[in-house]
């Protein structure tokens, strides 16, 4: 993907990364409770990337509480209750797994660390990578380490046989509660305690704040390979249906033949269809698509109004884009504290099946203004 088409996005995909690397490190135990960490200067040095960034990275950590700077002396891994050995046998370990660390779930990570933080509890995080054999290896790790409950983010939307594979993660020896997954096509019959985003209703809301901006012809243009990709369109699909729209194109295809080509092919068949706004999944694909019509000479959000789906970078492309935000941090936070009351009440706990609806984050690639979906403002800012 060149350069261009994504602008700053390779500098924050180098932050994310940098911060999931930094966050490892310290819950792993390669640097202790009380260990300095390098210095800004030589992990930029280390690294390639820039002292703002390694600054940046350390005052996200310094918040989550996992580091501290002592002033004259440096950067130093936090004390947490949870370090004491003599106070530690009786807290809480949650064992938490994510398939990536820098994309999408650092935000839920930090809502989880904050919630156990605030318990005294201890984290233990894997990663599977979106590899189901690398996931069940992790999963055996985490409870062979002694961990007391589990948070997981499956790859239930790969699996031959969904329902089979939560009936094997609800028969694991502790408590587990997944999170941003759960049995959707089952209804009523999964059994399951989710934490999840609405994305459905996401999809809804978006395609509602372009029918009340006065457009009639819209766009789905989405990635394939994603577990969130079927409830977009669904929301999407039933947002055209209660809203009397004229039949939507759609633009699929996997994500990675998504790039500028692809991109350009896709704004040619929304011109040839009168299509006067689209909804993208995601970030990076909205990105391509918002290069594509400028080089097809469109002007954004004049001749097309772009909303983006997931709100990781949406904000620093060169037409800033609307967004459906996911409320990534509460997810993980509300995930948490229902494992930790599921822990202390056990069976005595209802049964929790939550979604979140997203927000929308309107910026100027809609031509909205600062006026939200149904006439209200809408805030800019992240929790």
């Amino acid at each position: 993907m060149a350069g261009n088409d994504v602008p700053a996005s390779g500098r924050e995909l180098k932050f994310r990364a940098l911060m999931a690397e930094l966050r490892r490190g310290i819950l792993d135990g390669t640097w202790p409770p009380g260990s300095k960490l390098p210095t800004e200067r030589a992990l930029a040095t280390e690294t390639g990337l820039s002292v703002t960034t390694v600054r940046r990275a350390y005052e996200d950590l310094v918040a989550l509480g996992l580091v501290e700077r002592r002033q004259g002396a440096g950067t130093f891994a936090a004390h947490r209750p949870d370090d004491d050995s003599a106070t530690a046998a009786g807290r809480r370990v949650v064992g938490v797994l994510v398939p990536d660390t820098t994309f999408y779930y650092p935000r839920v990570l930090q809502g989880i660390e904050r919630e156990l933080a605030a318990a005294g509890a201890r984290l233990v995080l894997a990663c599977s990578h979106y590899d189901p054999d690398e996931e069940d290896a992790a999963v055996r790790r985490l409870l062979s380490s002694g961990v007391h409950g589990l948070l997981l983010v499956p790859s239930l939307h790969t699996a031959t046989d969904p329902g089979r594979r939560a009936d094997e993660l609800l028969a694991l020896s502790v408590p587990a509660v997944l999170v941003e997954r759960r049995l959707a096509a089952y209804g009523p019959g999964d059994p399951t305690e989710h934490v999840c985003t609405d994305h459905e209703g996401g999809a809804y809301d978006a395609v509602r704040h372009l029918r009340a901006l006065g457009h009639e012809r819209v766009a789905l243009l989405v990635r394939t390979d994603a577990p969130t990709t079927q409830p977009i369109e669904s929301g999407f699909d039933r947002a055209v249906a209660d809203l009397g729209l004229h039949e939507p194109l759609r633009v699929r295809d996997a994500g990675d033949r998504w790039n500028p080509e692809r991109a350009d092919r896709a704004v040619a068949e929304l011109r040839g269809a009168g299509v006067t706004a689209g909804l993208c999944f995601g970030d990076r694909e909205a990105a391509l698509v918002l290069a594509a019509a400028r080089r097809a000479g469109l002007r954004v959000p004049e001749d097309l109004a772009l909303i983006s789906y997931d709100n990781e970078f949406a904000d620093v492309a060169e037409t800033p884009l609307t967004a459906v935000s996911p409320p990534k941090f509460q997810v993980g936070r509300l995930a948490a504290q229902i494992l930790l009351r599921r822990l202390a009440d056990g069976d005595a706990s209802p049964l929790h099946q939550v979604q979140l609806r997203p927000r929308l984050v309107v910026r100027a690639s809609c031509g909205a203004g600062a006026r939200g979906a149904g006439g209200r403002k809408s805030p800019r800012s992240e929790s």
